[in-house]
């Protein structure tokens, strides 16, 4: 059955897995050229459409998105911001993203992520690339 991001999100109960979207390992390379970490730690591996999802859950059918913004905290967070569908808004009121690179040796962690975009907002990037999102469940 073919699920909105949103009615996946509304369907996904809750529990101990995650459900998004993987990053395609092959575009993941050239992303990492065109937007070249600014941390130690390169994460670019994933956008989370929910954090606490029953292990059955649904995946979300959208397989495209794109990369409209970027936010760096200037203290070991780094995030790409993602549109998917036509809105960064996920359904739980945070924005999608991809944790780029961090700083772990200064105790930064992928999930702050959504604390910065929320604390310092995001910058647009000039020209929108379009990403491919493969639906993914992690444990």
């Amino acid at each position: 059955m073919d699920l909105s991001a949103k009615e996946a999100a509304t369907k996904a109960g809750e529990g101990p897995s995650v459900i998004g979207w993987a990053l395609d390992r092959d575009q993941r390379a050239e992303l990492l050229q065109q937007f070249p970490p600014k941390f130690v730690d390169v994460v670019a591996d994933h956008v989370t459409l929910a954090a606490t999802a029953s292990p059955d859950a649904e995946l979300p059918s959208e397989t495209l998105g794109d990369i409209v913004g970027r936010i760096n905290d200037g203290e070991g967070v780094e995030a790409l911001i993602v549109s998917i569908d036509g809105t960064t808004d996920r359904p739980d009121g945070s924005t999608y993203h991809v944790t780029w690179s961090l700083e772990k040796a200064k105790g930064r962690r992928a999930k702050e992520s959504n604390d910065v975009i929320a604390r310092l907002g995001w910058i647009p990037i000039d020209l929108p690339m379009p990403i491919k999102l493969i639906p993914r469940r992690w444990p």
